[in-house]
């Protein structure tokens, strides 16, 4: 296991407390705590943006991505090249966004593929082909 998402309630829970119970569990194991800054907790791929009535998600990606993919014009088989195509479109399905946040991925996700040469039409045909 590498990465533990934990929520708690700070006036329930002191989360010192609960990394030393954590790290008394295996001499092999070291638990450290990240707690959330601005209300923003960035987990893998998301954003968990605590608000007033609950939580809202949005992608995450580092300060330094540059949207690589293998590019459209490369010696690649298609199926490698729409792999990043296909993961792209997944996340935003897959993904619970507010309609804001999801008009920004989608802006981010073309942009992506233009970078790469992939022309709209190669893979909004392919995007209906996937189930």
């Amino acid at each position: 296991m590498d990465d533990i998402l934990l929520t708690f309630d700070p006036d329930h829970t002191d989360i010192q407390t609960t990394v030393t119970y954590f790290n008394m569990l295996h001499p092999n194991l070291l638990f450290t705590a990240e707690i959330e800054r601005d209300n923003i907790k960035n987990y893998f791929d998301i954003s968990i943006h605590k608000i007033l009535k609950g939580l809202k998600t949005s992608i995450f990606s580092k300060h330094t991505f540059t949207d690589p993919i293998i590019p459209y014009m490369s010696n690649h088989p298609p199926k490698h090249k729409y792999a990043a195509v296909r993961f792209l479109y997944n996340r935003l399905r897959s993904y619970n966004l507010q309609e804001q946040e999801y008009d920004k991925e989608l802006n981010i996700t073309h942009s992506i593929l233009h970078n790469n040469s992939f022309p709209i039409t190669s893979h909004k045909h392919h995007l209906n082909n996937m189930t």
